[in-house]
Formats: structure tokens, C-alpha cells, sequence
């Protein structure tokens, strides 16, 4: 029986993609992502599934069609932060998934910007709740996932009306892509730029050096 393969693809870019995952895929007979990833292998003859709201839909075609066929889920960032590993654990054992970890937007961000993030508080606001407020005031560092409800300005503005001003944030948009936009800005001029949509977000003690 076939193992289910789960890949990291990274930030985005194909450069951040590890050789290991890219000949994994090469193998494959059928890749299962979202239509932006899928998009650089649409002329690789390989059988596309796009993935929707139905998940249990998916879950049913790898079971069904494993045993004859290699599968790789392909996930955008790494396999073990905020992605659907956990989800596909509910159906697969251990011995039945094989996991090569990528580059996450955070990660990419930290390093772009010559940050370590080992003291940092990472987490994620993309689909969830989060105490925002009571992070910010216990971490000097805190790194965030967004998405277009909780917004790098919506974030911004929390922090202002909290009365919380000795921070700087950094969002990261598009990272890794040709449109890639990364700004260091205050808390005042972030909560002004509502034009900025998903990002990575770090909120940071505003007496470290500038980059």
C-alpha cells in the first residue's frame, strides 16, 4: 500500500521548495492542493485535485485510490505549523503518511529581515481566535498568521486602543512572490493601511535596531 504523502511547499516561490519535496512530486501521480500551488504543475501530467471546503471528499479519494496510486497533498508554509497534518491524522496512521516539512512564511519573513525568533511568541489569528492584547503585553517579540477579518491594521488598531505605543510591526505580504511587500512601520501608520490583506505579522519591542 502506497503511503500518503503530506509536502511542505513553503512561502510560495518555487526556490523555497526542498529538492527532497520536488522529486517526491515528480513520483507522484496525483497532487492534491490549493489552486494557487497547483498552478506551477498543471503541465507535469499529473492528475490535479483542488482543495475545497469538502475535506472529507479528499480524504475519501485517498483511501479509495492509494493502493494504486502515489498521492502528495501539497501545503503551503510547513506540514507542522497551522496546516491540515493534524486533520489527516484523524484518518491515517503514522505508517500510512510520510511528512517532509517546508519553509514557513514566517520563517522566510524572520530571515528576510535578520530576526531569530526562539524568544518569539508564533501563533496565528488566520480563521481563529486569539488574545491578541495579552500576548503583545507578555511577549517582546510575537509573530502572527493573518487573514482579511483579523488584518495587519485591525491588529494595529487593537494594540492603539489598548494604550499599547512602544511597539513596531513588520508585515510581510506576498513573501517569497515578485510582488513581495515587507513593511517596518508603527503602530499608527499599520492601522492606516487597509489595503494590506493576508500577511505574516510581527509585533515587536520598538528599541531593537532598525533593519
Amino acid at each position: 500500500m502506497n503511503k500518503v504523502y503530506i509536502l511542505g511547499m513553503g512561502p510560495g516561490h518555487r526556490d523555497y521548495v526542498l529538492p527532497i519535496t520536488l522529486r517526491t512530486i515528480e513520483k507522484s501521480d496525483v497532487l492534491i492542493g490549493g489552486k494557487r500551488i497547483l498552478k506551477d504543475f498543471e503541465d507535469r501530467g499529473k492528475e490535479l485535485i483542488y482543495i475545497d471546503s469538502k475535506l472529507s471528499k479528499i480524504i475519501r479519494y485517498i483511501k479509495e485510490n492509494r493502493e494504486n496510486r502515489k498521492i502528495s497533498l501539497l501545503l503551503s508554509g510547513d506540514t507542522g505549523f497551522y496546516s491540515m497534518l493534524n486533520y489527516m491524522k484523524k484518518h491515517f496512521n503514522d505508517e500510512e503518511m510520510e511528512v517532509i516539512p517546508g519553509i514557513s512564511s514566517f520563517q522566510y519573513l524572520m530571515g528576510k529581515t535578520n530576526r531569530s525568533w526562539h524568544d518569539s511568541f508564533v501563533g496565528s489569528v488566520h480563521g481563529r481566535e486569539l488574545d491578541v492584547i495579552s500576548i503583545v503585553k507578555k511577549y517582546d517579540s510575537v509573530v502572527l498568521l493573518t487573514d482579511n477579518k483579523n488584518s495587519p491594521s485591525k491588529i494595529a488598531d487593537m494594540l492603539l486602543k489598548e494604550g499599547i505605543r512602544n511597539k513596531r510591526m513588520i508585515v510581510g505580504e506576498n513573501l517569497s512572490y515578485e510582488n513581495e511587500r515587507i513593511i517596518i512601520d508603527s503602530c499608527e501608520n499599520v492601522s492606516k493601511m487597509i489595503d494590506i490583506q493576508m500577511s505574516v505579522v510581527v509585533i515587536e519591542n520598538d528599541d531593537r535596531l532598525e533593519i
